[in-house]
């Protein structure tokens, strides 16, 4: 199996997951300054610290474990869709009722 690397165009739930940690740590940041400016329960910022690197470690467990279904490389997006069919010179595309440059439909 080829290594594993997050695609952002990507949408199954494991590309999904590798944008969380930076709302999370962002969070979690701002949950232990308010602490720490509050004073609550004589708790500080030097004392809670390793609480961040608790929220990192279960953010990157769930990226690891979240499932890879439907998941798409990158440099792949544009190589899995191929181009529709050119018809050959001369012939009507079956799908334009106006015929081909907008005729009207009227071949003389």
């Amino acid at each position: 199996m080829d290594s594993y690397r997050c695609n952002p165009r990507c949408g199954c739930a494991r590309c999904r997951m590798a944008g969380v940690m930076g709302p999370a740590v962002l969070v979690t940041l701002g949950v232990l300054f308010l602490v720490d400016n509050l004073d609550l329960y004589g708790l500080s910022f030097h004392n809670t610290w390793p609480l961040l690197l608790i929220v990192i470690g279960i953010v990157k467990v769930l990226q690891y474990t979240s499932p890879m279904e439907g998941h798409r490389a990158r440099g792949m997006e544009t190589a899995m869709t191929p181009p529709p069919p050119v018809p050959p010179a001369g012939e009507i595309p079956p799908n334009d009722p106006m015929g081909s440059g907008g005729q009207g439909g009227h071949h003389g």
